[in-house]
């Protein structure tokens, strides 16, 4: 089985998480502290806006642009390596967990691995990277073990691969976007009182077309949803209401320097509207699932940087609400200004969770 990229597999040497969205790119590296064990140093980020239509419904249109954005990105972080870590989106990557005998040597296990997938991929084998990891001992049997196994088209992957490359940068690892969220959301846990243990916390990513709902308890997944709603409505509304373009409309809102009936005519209403969608995908997981309630929702994506969004769902949920800073006891290098990155935290879950592959075991 021939696999260019490991979606499981990191490696030891410097790594610099990419992740790329349809709004931006996103470029973050971390150190290990040298004084905290088991600390983290951020040591540089960048975040560079992509045109309209770069990237659409996680498929990427236009390699070059993007390619451009990533370079740009990583010449103004002033970073040295060229490895990076980078993300599929989930929906372009079909997850199983299998069963399998305990005792099979790798490539036992790689023919057993591939004969499974045949079942649940809708594609031929050839069509695919497929990757998978031994989670642990199964928990029916002690003589099998449970397996995860990955898998996506060879174009979802190649094209991510080449915007990389067209940057000059080397893909070592490649992660599902969910998965990196989660690595993130560790450090944003351990923030909520007792470490959020036996609560159902419920992630909630707001991007820019997509608000994506995930409902967590132990570090496991008990529900996930997508729903079609993001910051490019806000974006949208500024358009319309001030005559700008979509760049001059992102800008503007980025930089705060919006006339002043935006905060009461535009950005109010959107406001009251990610509450109700957010207070919607409670009442999607409360009817599809046998769980009562929500202890705790996390805010992270584009969108969660807005000031006063988690007031705004707290009111419309009655649920206490924080937004995800998964940077909060890491130090910071001096050349990172410690005020963007707590503006920009929100957005870099992705990046972050990337990032992190550097310290896999």
């Amino acid at each position: 089985m021939q696999i260019d990229l490991s979606i499981f597999n990191p490696s030891n040497r410097p790594l610099i998480g990419l992740d790329i969205s349809s709004s931006s790119v996103k470029l973050l590296e971390l150190a290990a502290h040298e004084k905290n064990k088991g600390g983290y140093l951020v040591e540089r980020y960048a975040i560079e806006p992509l045109p309209r239509d770069a990237v659409v419904d996680g498929k990427i249109v236009n390699i070059e642009t993007v390619a451009e954005a990533i370079s740009k990105a990583w010449k103004r972080m002033g970073a040295t390596t060229k490895f990076v870590a980078l993300a599929l989106p989930s929906a372009a990557v079909i997850t199983k967990k299998i069963i399998l005998p305990a005792n099979l040597r790798e490539q036992e296990m790689e023919v057993q691995v591939e004969s499974e997938a045949n079942q649940y991929i809708p594609f031929a084998l050839e069509e695919v990277n497929l990757d998978f990891q031994v989670i642990g001992p199964a928990p029916s049997s002690p003589d099998e073990v449970e397996v995860m196994l990955a898998a996506s088209r060879k174009e979802m992957v190649e094209d991510r691969v080449a915007c990389a490359e067209g940057a000059g940068l080397k893909p070592l690892v490649m992660d599902v976007e969910s998965y990196a969220a989660q690595a993130a959301f560790e450090l944003v846990k351990q923030q909520l009182p007792e470490g959020g243990q036996d609560k159902i916390i419920a992630l909630i990513d707001i991007g820019a077309n997509v608000m994506n709902v995930a409902m967590m308890r132990n570090e496991q997944v008990v529900y996930n949803r997508e729903q079609a709603f993001g910051g490019n409505l806000l974006t949208q509304d500024i358009m319309r209401a001030y005559g700008m373009s979509q760049e001059e409309a992102e800008a503007a809102k980025r930089n705060n320097s919006l006339p002043d009936n935006y905060a009461s005519e535009i950005l109010a209403p959107f406001m009251d509207n990610v509450g109700q969608e957010v207070s919607r995908a409670l009442q999607f997981f409360f009817s599809a699932t046998p769980y009562t309630q929500v202890d705790y929702i996390v805010l992270s994506g584009g969108s969660a940087v807005i000031n006063g969004v988690s007031e705004a769902v707290a009111g419309h949920t009655q649920v206490e609400c924080i937004v995800a800073n998964p940077f909060a006891s890491m130090e910071v290098a001096a050349k990172v200004r410690a005020k963007s990155l707590l503006a920009d935290a929100p957005a870099l879950m992705v990046a972050c969770g990337l990032a992190l592959r550097r310290f896999d075991q």
